[in-house]
């Protein structure tokens, strides 16, 4: 991976780059599954944490939950999920605008005063083309977009997945790229885009 294409995984649709990782433990929940599903998404979280060298906890003591999953089949049922109005203002327009796109995912970010990652909350409309994908690469893909905070034209061109032999895993040059952007001398959160620099150089050092 050179250090143009880590830059346009970080440059918005805007031309704005822009990089966050977590700045604290991921607290997970999840909403509207199985309990076989609950364990793969969460099994899909440690995973990825790992990966990163991050840290899951229990509980936030300021939020309790501080990533958030929501499965559901029509975008309406957002707005009878109690107290999520109070979580992200202007729910009721958001759900308009995403009903008239037929969008069948979101991910909205809020973040630490430094500009790290503070908590996530995901929203996954279950169509016909979301059915399609076996749970584990669904659950390993939304995690994988909520590790970092990705361009929204990031993935667009081509999956963070990949498939080695029958199994769905992450792609090497992803998994190297969110190792490097973990390293604890890196700040958590970056406008410039000589950022993409520093993480490519975190891609060259041994592991």
């Amino acid at each position: 991976m050179t250090p143009d294409q880590i830059e346009a995984l970080f440059t918005r649709e805007s031309g704005e780059f822009l990089f966050a990782r977590w700045g604290r433990p991921i607290v997970p929940i999840v909403f509207g599954v199985e309990d076989e599903t609950l364990s793969t998404v969460k099994g899909a979280f440690e995973a990825v944490v790992t990966l990163a060298g991050h840290k899951m906890a229990e509980t936030d003591p300021e939020l309790g939950a501080n990533c958030m999953v929501f499965f559901f089949r029509d975008w309406q049922e957002l707005l009878e999920v109690p107290d999520l109005g109070r979580l992200i203002p202007d729910l009721a327009p958001l759900v308009d605008r995403l009903v008239t796109a037929d969008a069948n995912q979101y991910r909205i970010f809020r973040f630490e005063e430094d500009g790290a990652i503070r908590a996530a909350f995901v929203f996954l409309r279950m169509d016909k083309e979301l059915l399609k994908v076996p749970a584990e690469a669904l659950a390993l893909s939304q995690v994988v977009q909520t590790i970092l905070l990705w361009s929204d034209t990031a993935f667009r061109e081509k999956s963070p997945l990949a498939m080695a032999g029958e199994t769905t895993v992450l792609r090497p040059d992803i998994a190297e790229l969110i190792r490097g952007a973990y390293d604890p001398v890196l700040p958590g959160a970056a406008q410039d885009a000589s950022h993409a620099l520093r993480l490519f150089a975190r891609l060259q050092a041994p592991q």
